[in-house]
């Protein structure tokens, strides 16, 4: 009788530890297997689900938002609590203004595990670490014509934080592998780029970066915040027969390299009754009048500016009018997870110049497809909205989770560097 009591515990033991093993909650292999575990100096990455670690650099403000606040002493630490709020009346100095998000969102304690990313304070437990530099904004405020005295601050600044960085032992570490910039202005950070290249990068496309500087691999393509305001009561029973314009432009028709598309435009354009085509530099007034005409047209025409994206993308977007792109080189974000095709038409730049061919194809558009992308635009425009304090899935979320998507490429490139006798690419 014993007997058969003992057999049944044993085997209700061993049927308790396979279960165990099968489902994970026991790993057995480091007491058979013990080459198998991982190594007491390898650093491990946030696990899937998990919110990706973040480490801030404590810069004084005069690398971030002392731009936006000059009365506050340069070594104020800047706290949820008196982080200034982003100007309303800056105008388009918005669409450049996601490094001001980012920053904003690591203040920000609510959300847990939701959130994709989380500041921590030890830089030990870091998967990776945000530099707080609004290099765009200096080049706005301090260096905006190139040639002013004050492009000498946006110059010391970077030649600063540089200098900061090289004596990090987190950047030694990595090379600055792990480190995440925002350069989202195209002249952004321009004097000593060359000097952090190893880095994350977000960025809005790669028209000023050459191929060895900032690419797909390792950076981050982002959104430009949007100008326009967002479409919230967008619910008219019939949307395309409401919008009584098919294809709409509001802005600047002089642009150099891929945006000379523009000025070719405004004459192949040109006297549609339903095409609104006009050129226009952005005030408050009339940034108020491309909401209107957005939200009124079928289609927003995005061609090029002077590098491959445009801040009216998004503004399409967010508007809820389909956007008809027309650059032969331009990025996406968040493109692994999103197919811009269910919501946008794309034209190449010769088919744009052949008089009568977009809008012939535009009329042509069948409208329940057409409403199909309406649809899908409401659906996902939330991904590109920047806001504090930041929700589950906006734009900022967004980009913290394709930062997480790069750091497999960080581990290898920062493996690879640890072997190599070579100075790897970013070097040469």
């Amino acid at each position: 009788m014993y007997g058969n009591v003992i057999a049944s515990l044993i085997f209700a033991f061993l049927l308790l530890i396979s279960c165990s093993v099968y489902i994970g909650t026991v790993d057995l292999r480091p007491y058979f297997f013990p080459l198998l575990q991982s190594p007491p100096y390898a650093r491990t990455l946030c696990a899937n689900g998990q919110p990706l670690r973040v480490y801030m650099y404590e810069l004084p403000r005069r690398f971030h938002v002392g731009m936006i606040d000059r009365r506050s002493p340069d070594d104020k630490p800047v706290t949820a609590v008196n982080l200034p709020p982003w100007p309303s009346n800056w105008g388009l100095k918005k669409q450049h203004s996601v490094e001001y998000w980012l920053m904003a969102s690591l203040f920000y304690e609510g959300g847990g595990e939701e959130r994709e990313a989380v500041r921590v304070m030890d830089p030990e437990s870091a998967d990776a670490f945000f530099v707080p530099f609004f290099s765009s904004l200096s080049f706005n405020s301090h260096g905006h014509t190139m040639t002013d005295p004050e492009t000498e601050i946006d110059r010391q600044l970077q030649v600063d934080l540089v200098e900061f960085l090289h004596k990090s032992t987190y950047w030694q570490r990595s090379g600055g592998r792990d480190h995440v910039i925002p350069m989202t202005h195209p002249n952004a950070f321009r004097f000593l780029r060359d000097q952090v290249n190893a880095s994350i990068f977000f960025v809005v496309d790669f028209g000023r970066y050459p191929r060895n500087m900032s690419n797909l691999s390792k950076d981050v393509v982002s959104p430009y915040v949007h100008v326009v305001e967002s479409f919230i009561d967008d619910d008219l029973p019939d949307p395309f027969e409401s919008r009584t314009t098919l294809l709409f432009f509001r802005g600047n028709t002089v642009r150099k390299d891929g945006g000379i598309v523009r000025a070719k435009l405004t004459k192949i354009l040109s006297g549609y009754d339903d095409v609104h085509y006009e050129r226009s530099s952005a005030t408050s007034e009339t940034i108020k009048a491309s909401t209107q005409g957005m939200r009124s047209s079928k289609f927003c025409l995005n061609p090029a500016g002077d590098t491959p994206s445009s801040c009216r993308l998004f503004d399409s977007i967010v508007s809820h009018c389909v956007p008809v792109i027309v650059s032969d080189r331009i990025e996406l974000p968040y493109e692994d997870e999103i197919d811009y095709k269910q919501f946008s038409v794309f034209f190449s730049v010769k088919e744009a110049e052949e008089p009568g061919y977009i809008v012939n194809q535009l009329r042509k558009f069948p409208k329940e497809r057409w409403i199909e992308m309406w649809r899908r635009l409401k659906n996902i425009s939330h991904h590109y909205e920047f806001q504090y304090p930041p929700k589950k899935e906006d734009a900022v979320d967004m980009l913290w989770r394709q930062v997480k998507h790069k750091l497999p490429w960080v581990e290898l490139s920062i493996h690879r560097s640890q072997r190599l006798k070579v100075p790897d690419w970013w070097r040469r």
